[in-house]
């Protein structure tokens, strides 16, 4: 049993003059990225520069305008870095670089001789306020806590009166969740002062939840009570810094924002120490599927995924938002029909407005077009198996014939498991457009005749394979189908019913085909059955499917061992019809 009496609960901060649950996110924030410094210590295999440089592009590339860099002062890998970005001039005019420091005077000096040539950065600083960190980490009081914030802060404000270019000052109260917020207030109240914070010197006052330790709620009260206690608010960004640890860091950040927050760290994936940082990617997408610009270009989440897992050696999980390879992906059958019905009322309807259930929003639009969203095993049912029939290949099936061709493919999952989109359309192709045998459709010659009261009369003239032998017939009717079913019927002797007849094109432009698809029935046993033809002439369409339905209805066997011979050939040897019984 676990000893949760180890474990006692983190005191809320009790903050009843909230005003946040009522707001909503309309505008996206300033965005910063942290994956070159809190991003990239977190990794097993930290990148090389040349790495953080193509990463460090991309995120340029992004949209990102602020991006913390790393750590100049503590490594020489990331000096390096900083100093190769500077030197071949990669760092465009309207992006800022941020760059992490502590509060000492040796670490300052070297971070402001890495500065060196740029024309503006963000200098940041902290140093950890929370009453555990007080007590078993530093052994420090409130006061001489402060004195180390005030310390850094007048050391950044000495070097930057002696820099050529504009330097933001940036300060965050680590471990700010475990921190009392009057103290929190002033610790970052006193900094205000001491750079004296105003017009053109505004500061940005980062609050970490270096260490998740509530609900999202909780922090949320706490930004606002920051935001509303801190002084020269209009010269202060407050920006958040939300960690993982609970898993609710896009929660928490998402309430920071209605709170107050005017600006966010994270990383691409929630890349970070522990159970990482919060995703950026992941808040963005949130605000998309909202109708809300998230600032930053997103349309390719495969080419970002690429150079992250690339660059960082990590692995985008599979269920991961957005960007996991199964996220647009639904197996159960309840909601591939729902996705299926959804996307053609969307169709129907010509709407301009994305709603189709169980999915927020369209693949398409971060770039996932060429993957399946439908994808079937055992548990799909007929409205995936249409999806994916009429998604990838235009045929769009009538409802009967839905449940009767996903029976087969059910069959097929339930031994083999998930079945790819080309295996239901070479299975679709040999059981109804390909099933030619033991009668084979090979011509047709019809005659119309004017009866005189604006009605015709069609008389067509049929040659076709039976088992082999070239044979024909005649046949009358109101119409090419009526013709043939009459004809054919008192060649085979057989007493057969149209019982629907839908077609569409398929295809376009000069290669355009038409589809069609008979539901015939069987007069004296009542039994019914799919045809399926396809021609570039809608007559001989028809036609064929007329005769692929004979042949599935009457001649079950033959029409099988033509059909698995032909699955036979096109999947080397696997055999998934040998599944299917007769049909």
């Amino acid at each position: 049993m676990l000893n949760y009496k180890r474990y006692r609960r983190f005191p809320a901060f009790r903050y009843p003059e909230r005003t946040w649950m009522d707001k909503e996110i309309t505008e996206a924030p300033i965005w910063c990225s942290v994956d070159l410094r809190d991003g990239n210590q977190a990794l097993v295999d930290p990148m090389s520069v040349e790495e953080k440089i193509e990463f460090f592009q991309m995120l340029v590339k992004l949209g990102f305008k602020e991006i913390e860099v790393g750590f100049p002062a503590a490594s020489q890998i990331e000096y390096d870095f900083l100093r190769q970005l500077i030197e071949r001039k990669m760092i465009p005019d309207d992006v800022t670089v941020q760059v992490l420091v502590q509060c000492r005077a040796e670490q300052l000096e070297r971070t402001f001789d890495c500065l060196a040539g740029l024309k503006q950065a963000i200098v940041h600083i902290y140093n950890s306020t929370s009453v555990l960190q007080r007590d078993v980490v530093f052994h420090k009081s409130k006061e001489e806590i402060i004195d180390i914030a005030l310390t850094g802060t007048q050391l950044v404000k000495k070097y930057a009166a002696g820099f050529p270019g504009h330097i933001r000052l940036e300060y965050s109260p680590e471990s700010f969740t475990g921190t009392e917020m009057d103290y929190a207030a002033e610790i970052c109240n006193a900094v205000l002062d001491a750079w004296e914070c105003g017009e053109g010197r505004e500061v940005i006052i980062n609050l970490p939840s270096t260490v998740e330790m509530n609900t999202p709620n909780v922090y949320a009260d706490q930004i606002e009570y920051m935001s509303k206690h801190l002084k020269y608010r209009e010269h202060v960004i407050l920006s958040v810094h939300p960690h993982n640890d609970r898993g609710e860091g896009v929660a928490s950040t998402e309430l920071a924002l209605l709170a107050g927050a005017d600006r966010v760290e994270g990383t691409l994936f929630g890349n970070g120490e522990r159970t990482g940082n919060v995703d950026i990617l992941t808040l963005a997408y949130n605000m998309f599927s909202q109708g809300v610009d998230p600032k930053l270009a997103l349309e390719d989440v495969n080419s970002i995924k690429e150079v992250y897992e690339r660059c960082t050696k990590m692995t985008i999980p599979p269920r991961q938002p957005y960007a996991g390879a199964l996220v647009f992906t639904a197996f159960s059958g309840s909601h591939q029909d729902a996705i299926n019905k959804g996307v053609q009322a969307m169709h129907e309807r010509q709407s301009t407005i994305w709603e189709v259930p169980y999915l927020p929003i369209d693949p398409a639009d971060i770039g996932r077009k060429y993957e399946p969203i439908v994808r079937i095993n055992s548990q799909s049912g007929k409205g995936g198996v249409a999806f994916v029939m009429d998604a990838q290949f235009g045929y769009k099936l009538p409802k009967g014939m839905q449940r009767e061709f996903a029976d087969y493919i059910q069959a097929l999952s339930e031994q083999e498991g998930e079945v790819s989109p080309q295996e239901i359309y070479d299975i679709f192709q040999a059981e109804y457009v390909e099933t030619k045998e033991p009668i084979h459709f090979k011509n047709i010659r019809t005659t119309d005749t004017e009866n005189g009261d604006d009605t015709y009369t069609t008389m067509a003239h049929v040659t076709y394979l039976n088992h082999g032998s070239m044979k024909t017939f005649d046949g009358v009717g109101n119409g090419p189908i009526d013709a043939v079913i009459s004809g054919l019927a008192e060649e085979l002797k057989i007493n057969i019913k149209v019982l629907d007849y839908q077609e569409h094109a398929l295809g376009t432009g000069s290669n355009v085909k038409a589809v069609s698809y008979i539901h015939l029935l069987d007069v004296n046993t009542g039994k019914t059955s799919y045809g399926v033809g396809l021609s570039s002439n809608i007559t001989r369409s028809s036609i064929r499917g007329l005769f692929s339905a004979v042949n599935r209805m009457f001649f079950p066997e033959e029409a099988e061992a033509a059909g698995k011979k032909r699955v036979e050939q096109k999947k080397a040897g696997q055999n998934p019809r040998d599944l299917f019984g007769n049909s």
